[in-house]
């Protein structure tokens, strides 16, 4: 019975990655601010604030490939998404860059409880990663 309630509590326990990931984290560029959150089994984020978003408020996701999608706000707009747990680290996810309208396969690496290594690819070895830190 003990064995049981130890392997229910252990697969009950949120990954290591879960728990740094989680929270505000500043972007390197635009000053951007996106709250990551639990969503299921994965991580995901939305764009809180921005340099451009704090002079207004009312922008839209106007550079987005998809013509349909372009009157959608920037404000809240989910960033990152479709994460699993792989090791340490979030992979298979995938970042929306609303700069080009593009969306990118990506990589949530947490360094410590402050820092996160975010990158995103065209493909391997065409990548681009950001230092991400963690806003109280």
């Amino acid at each position: 019975m003990s064995l049981l309630l130890l392997g229910a509590l252990l697969a009950a326990a949120p990954a290591p990655a879960a728990d740094i990931a989680v929270g505000r984290w500043k972007t390197e560029t635009k000053n951007g601010i996106v709250e990551i959150q639990r969503c299921g089994p994965s991580i995901c984020g939305r764009l809180v604030s921005s340099d451009l978003l704090r002079q207004r408020p009312d922008l839209k996701d106007a550079n987005n490939q998809n013509a349909a999608q372009r009157g959608r706000p920037l404000k809240g707009l989910m960033l990152i998404s479709g994460f699993t747990v792989d090791g340490d680290a979030w992979a298979g996810g995938q970042i929306y860059n609303p700069d080009d309208g593009k969306t990118y396969k990506a990589k949530v690496t947490p360094v410590d409880a402050n820092t996160l290594k975010v990158r995103g690819c065209v493909f391997v070895p065409l990548c681009k990663t950001q230092t991400w830190t963690r806003v109280r």
